[in-house]
């Protein structure tokens, strides 16, 4: 990958204080005390934390905007000024809700935001009221010091991020375009946050891509009769078979150009000569080299079909005339088409099936200032880092903001201690973050901010 253009802006004074520090503890718990869970098909209500955000963005000057699709599925949207008239504007979004917790499972109440030992635990602690929190904690203190950044700043806390978006970043892409005008570029999750790949070796993965969704709904159909006698048109066996295959199906490798970048980064830090296309290239051989940080490209070099749900029947011995399943895809950029063709081959004549819920899958470069500035903003809080970009697994709400022509990238900065399995907690049990972090990731964000 070619060299990274130099920051060559002026660095701008910290704005964070110890308000501000104290500030995103505060609002990271705050928000976890707020359910939001999000248990699918519109079963949730983010309304009483939008207006928390609402209330502490108002006190800082600002003028937030609830917006609603669906009663009590409330978004906000805020615009800060920048000092640059000409300069596009830069978007800042973090989703509302949250994913269901058992509390049963958990060491502490998910929803306590509880602050213990230095640190925050609950549901929401990494995904993603921390960033939320972290971007209220940051304009406040922009506020208190009476700085504004360079660019325009629109902030977005969004509904329904966890479902299908339809209430959340959907609904203000398609019918509130207005309120994102002149943004070209969006920072958001799931980037930015330490990954120890070994002794003395701390990684910073910026998310510069993100495979698209695929949720599907397959249907078999047959002829329904008695259990006892023989059906060869039987729609669970049919629908069984074509799920089987697809959970077997070994996809081929396909290298995007994020993945590629990120490869050849990981290999240099590693001394390893890796070059990804050609005729030497082993990619298992290369992510064995890698060590802990192959986890960052193990799920994105090829496209994904995974079973989930199945549904058919209604008595034991009777044979249904329909059986229903499930499966949760992900296309790399540039991986649609194959796609397509591969379950329409492997689900066969006797089995249908449509897209569920589908998105867009996104790549945004790695090689201009955008991402020169946000890896020089890490690197200048942890000198000792190395910011790498990756493809996330899955997806985000820039797949939605998307649409109006922003390119997006996964920045939550967060510095985490040796042992601190980050990625077991996105939906996991008893998810937390320090609160050491938690500050890490609010100086970097005023940087970057600021700088951009």
């Amino acid at each position: 990958m070619a060299d990274m253009p130099a920051v060559t802006a002026e660095a701008p004074a910290a704005a964070v204080d110890r308000v501000a520090l104290d500030e995103v503890v505060e609002f990271t718990s705050g928000l976890i005390r707020i359910d939001t869970s999000n248990r699918g098909g519109g079963d949730c209500r983010e309304r009483p934390a939008a207006e928390y955000v609402a209330e502490r963005l108002a006190a800082a000057g600002l003028e937030p905007v609830l917006l609603e699709r669906t009663r009590g599925r409330t978004n906000v949207v805020a615009r800060i000024e920048g000092t640059d008239p000409s300069a596009e504007a830069l978007l800042v979004h973090g989703h509302l809700d949250v994913v269901p917790a058992e509390a049963a499972d958990w060491t502490v109440d998910p929803f306590s935001g509880e602050v213990r030992d230095g640190v925050v635990w609950g549901r929401g602690a990494v995904d993603m009221k921390n960033m939320d929190a972290m971007v209220l904690a940051v304009v406040r203190a922009w506020a208190r010091a009476g700085v504004r950044p360079r660019r325009d700043v629109v902030l977005a806390y969004t509904a329904d991020e966890e479902d299908s978006a339809v209430d959340g970043a959907g609904f203000l892409a398609d019918r509130h375009a207005r309120l994102f005008e002149g943004c070209t570029e969006g920072l958001s999750e799931s980037g930015a946050f330490t990954v120890h790949a070994g002794p003395g070796r701390t990684l910073y993965p910026i998310a510069a891509g993100e495979r698209g969704t695929a949720w599907l709904k397959l249907t078999a159909t047959g002829t329904a009769g008695h259990g006892s006698k023989p059906n060869r048109a039987n729609a669970v066996s049919r629908l069984a078979a074509a799920v089987a295959r697809i959970g077997e199906h070994r996809w081929p490798v396909r290298l995007t150009r994020t993945v590629t970048a990120c490869i050849t980064e990981l290999a240099a830090l590693q001394g390893l000569s890796a070059a990804p296309g050609s005729p030497g290239f082993r990619l298992d051989e290369v992510l064995a080299g890698l060590g802990p940080a192959a986890t960052l490209v193990e799920a994105t070099v090829r496209n994904s079909a995974n079973p989930t749900m199945l549904s058919a029947g209604y008595k034991l011995n009777v044979i249904p005339g329909q059986a229903v399943g499930y499966v949760d895809g992900r296309m790399l950029p540039g991986g649609e088409a194959e796609f397509i063709a591969t379950l329409d081959a492997l689900t066969g004549p006797d089995v249908q099936w449509e897209f569920q819920h589908r998105e867009v899958a996104l790549e945004a470069p790695v090689d201009g200032r955008t991402y020169a500035v946000l890896r020089e903003s890490v690197e200048r809080f942890d000198p000792d880092g190395h910011v790498v970009p990756f493809c996330m697994a899955g997806g985000t709400d820039a797949k939605q903001f998307s649409r109006l022509g922003i390119t997006g990238y996964g920045f939550s900065p967060l510095k985490l201690p040796p042992g601190f399995d980050y990625w077991s907690l996105f939906h996991g049990v008893d998810e937390r973050v320090p609160v050491e972090a938690l500050h890490f990731g609010v100086r970097v964000l005023d940087h970057a901010l600021r700088t951009l």
